[in-house]
């Protein structure tokens, strides 16, 4: 696995307040990166290192495995939480000057303005300043004015912030054919459906330490807990005791001659040892474990690693 981005041991401090502590990440080249935590953990912190706004106290961070300098910035795109446009100036003229800060020739900025503006149905903006634009509309000049230079890296702050479910869903699709195309992008977000939906891979930090990190699915199997959501067939009353003698079983409902109910198991036993064993009582209908969302592995993971640094 090639990495884009790898950072080893970043240290930052700000007086007293260790704002990240010997932080450790490797990026995979071409992935959408999930950088999740509670306010002030430490994710904007490790984003101002990577553009170049600050420095670390220790630790090293390469792209493309050479390490940071004033030249990387053009390998960057990145998108802020908090929107830095010019309200009195035209949208068109606003991406041409970007574009060229980015290091775009004056033709090659106006073609890729032209293109984006294009394909996102922006070309009748062109001549409006920004001040006339919706929020939603001024975020889509955002997302424009950071992919108009083809970085290598992207880096997307709560991206769908302001926009309605349609651009959301636009935007989203954007960033996927950018992800499809090679780009690597890091995607820092408290929407952990956007999470599951779209990132290959996460890490969770709070309080200035990394809690976990690894691909979605490999994060998610972590915090299983063994609990099941099994369906019977013609379960009879001696049947439903001997299962409540044999297993820990909750949320019992029965409707049309099948019985449903929440089953949980040792995690680390086989799934078709528990399978079998049910099998024994009746034909099974339904069998399926159920794997903690998003959401819920950063409330727990968030919980855990909190409770530990008390």
């Amino acid at each position: 696995m090639e990495f884009l981005l790898q950072a080893e041991g970043l240290t930052r401090k700000y007086k007293d307040k260790v704002a990240l502590n010997n932080f450790s990440i490797n990026i995979p080249q071409g992935s959408i990166y999930g950088l999740l935590g509670p306010n002030g953990a430490g994710k904007t912190t490790f984003i101002r290192i990577v553009n170049q706004i600050t420095a670390p106290d220790s630790g090293t961070i390469l792209l493309n495995g050479e390490p940071l300098t004033k030249k990387s910035i053009g390998q960057v795109g990145y998108m802020p939480e908090e929107r830095g446009l010019y309200k009195n100036m035209k949208v068109g003229e606003q991406a041409m000057y970007f574009a060229r800060l980015k290091g775009l020739s004056v033709s090659e900025a106006k073609k890729r303005t032209e293109y984006w503006f294009d394909k996102l149905g922006m070309m009748s903006w062109w001549n409006k300043k920004l001040s006339e634009l919706s929020k939603g509309m001024g975020q889509k000049v955002q997302f424009v004015i950071t992919v108009i230079h083809n970085p290598s890296l992207l880096i997307f702050d709560e991206p769908f912030s302001g926009f309605d479910p349609v651009n959301a869903q636009l935007i989203a699709n954007e960033i996927l054919e950018l992800r499809d195309k090679g780009t690597t992008i890091i995607f820092s977000t408290h929407r952990m459906e956007s999470v599951e939906e779209m990132c290959d891979h996460v890490a969770l930090i709070n309080q200035s330490n990394k809690v976990l990190d690894g691909t979605i699915e490999d994060v998610r199997n972590q915090f299983k807990t063994g609990k099941f959501q099994v369906q019977l067939e013609d379960v009879t009353p001696d049947v439903l005791n001997n299962l409540k003698s044999e297993f820990n079983i909750s949320d019992i409902k029965e409707a049309n001659h099948r019985l449903d109910f929440n089953l949980l198991y040792d995690k680390n036993k086989n799934t078709n040892e528990i399978l079998q064993k049910l099998m024994n009582y009746s034909q099974v209908y339904q069998f399926n474990e159920i794997i903690p969302s998003m959401n819920d592995v950063f409330l727990q993971a968030v919980k855990q690693s909190s409770n530990s640094n008390i």
